[in-house]
C-alpha cells in the first residue's frame, strides 16, 4: 500500500505522440487511487527546472483520453544535459518532496531520466513516441495513430496519383527508423518502400522494379520513403528521369503526430501508465515500461538502453513480395 500523501511527478518530453494523455490520465488517476500525490510538470525538463509544477486531481484528465498531443506540453531542454541543470531539476523535486516521476518520452527522455535516477531521483519512463524506435519495447505510444494517419494521407494521394498515371514518392516521418513507413507501405499497397535499416540502390533496384511492374500493366505507383532515407525529390525526379513516368514528391511532415489517438494507443497507454504507478507507488524506479510479446512488462533502465531492436526483415520482404 502507498505511504499516503507521498508525492509523484508526471511528465512528457521529447517528440509530442498521439496518447501521451491517456497515459498523463493513467498516471493521475492510479497515483490517486493508491493516495498519491500527483504533480503535473510542464514542458517537460525545463517545467522541472523552473518548478512549473501544477498538483492535478480526478478533474485535471477529464476529458483528454480522446485528444492529441500532450496537456503538459513538451520541449527539448538543452539545459538539463548540464549538470548544474540537472541540480536545479533535482533542488525542485526536493522542495516538493518528489519520490518518483513517471517519464513519457523517447530514448532522449529515458536517458534524462537515467540520469536523474542516478542521482537519487528514482524515474519510470513510458514509451511515447510515434517511432515505435525504443530498443526495449516492441510497441511505443503514438505510432498507431500515425500510421493510420499515414495511411489515410497516401490513400488520398492515390486517388490525383491514379488521375494523372503518376508515381508519388512519399516521405513519412520515423526519424532513424523505418517502422512508420514500412506498416504504411503494407497497408496502401505501396510499389516499393526505402527504409534505413536496409541498403537500397534507388538507380539500381527502384528504378528497375518499377520498370518491371510498367510491364504487367500498371500505370500509377506509390513509393513510401523514410525520413531516415530523405531525397525524396531527388528520388522522384531521377524516377521520371530513367522511366518517363511523372513524379511528384510529397513530405507528410507532423500532421502525422496530431489528431485524436487510436483505440490501441489509448489502451495501451492506459496499461503503460498504470504500470508505472504500480512501480512507483512500491517505491521502485530506474525503470523503464514496455511492450514484450504484447504484455506490458519492465526493465532496468540501464540496460534498456543499451538494448537493440531488430528490424522485422520479414515484413520487408512480405511487402516487396506482394506490393507489385
Amino acid at each position: 500500500m502507498a505511504e499516503l500523501n507521498k508525492t509523484i511527478g508526471v511528465l512528457t518530453s521529447g517528440g509530442d505522440s498521439p496518447g501521451m494523455n491517456a497515459a498523463i490520465r493513467a498516471v493521475v488517476r492510479t497515483g490517486i487511487a493508491k493516495g498519491l500525490r500527483v504533480m503535473g510538470i510542464s514542458r517537460g525538463y525545463n517545467g522541472l527546472i523552473t518548478g512549473d509544477l501544477t498538483e492535478m486531481d480526478l478533474r485535471s484528465v477529464s476529458d483528454i483520453i480522446h485528444r492529441g498531443g500532450t496537456v503538459l506540453y513538451t520541449a527539448r531542454s538543452p539545459e538539463f544535459k548540464t549538470e548544474e541543470g540537472m541540480q536545479k531539476a533535482i533542488k525542485v523535486c526536493k522542495e516538493q518532496n518528489i519520490c518518483g516521476i513517471a517519464v513519457i518520452g523517447g530514448d532522449g527522455s529515458f536517458r534524462g531520466a537515467s540520469d536523474l535516477s542516478e542521482r537519487g531521483v528514482p524515474c519510470v519512463g513510458i514509451p511515447g513516441t510515434i517511432d515505435n524506435d525504443i530498443s526495449s519495447s516492441d510497441y511505443t505510444i503514438g505510432f498507431d495513430t500515425s500510421v493510420n494517419t499515414a495511411m489515410e494521407m497516401v490513400d488520398r494521394l492515390r486517388d490525383t496519383t491514379e488521375s494523372h498515371d503518376r508515381c508519388s514518392v512519399v516521405e513519412v516521418m520515423g526519424r532513424r527508423a523505418g517502422w512508420i513507413a514500412l506498416d504504411t507501405a503494407i497497408a496502401v499497397g505501396a510499389t516499393a518502400v526505402l527504409v534505413p535499416e536496409i541498403p537500397y540502390d534507388v538507380e539500381k533496384e527502384l528504378i528497375p522494379r518499377i520498370q518491371k511492374i510498367q510491364k504487367t500493366g500498371k500505370k500509377h505507383y506509390i513509393v513510401v520513403v523514410a525520413e531516415g532515407v530523405g531525397h525524396t525529390s531527388e528520388i522522384a525526379q531521377l524516377i521520371e528521369e530513367k522511366t518517363g513516368i511523372e513524379a511528384r514528391a510529397t513530405v507528410l511532415g507532423h500532421v502525422q503526430r496530431g489528431g485524436s489517438p487510436t483505440v490501441r494507443d489509448r489502451v495501451v497507454a492506459s496499461q503503460m501508465g498504470y504500470h508505472a504507478v504500480e512501480l512507483l507507488a512500491s517505491g521502485i524506479g530506474n525503470r523503464v515500461v514496455v511492450m514484450k510479446d504484447s504484455k506490458i512488462v519492465d526493465y532496468d533502465i540501464y540496460e534498456a538502453l543499451k538494448m537493440v531492436k531488430p528490424f522485422d526483415e520479414r515484413l520487408y520482404n512480405i511487402s516487396n513480395t506482394i506490393n507489385i
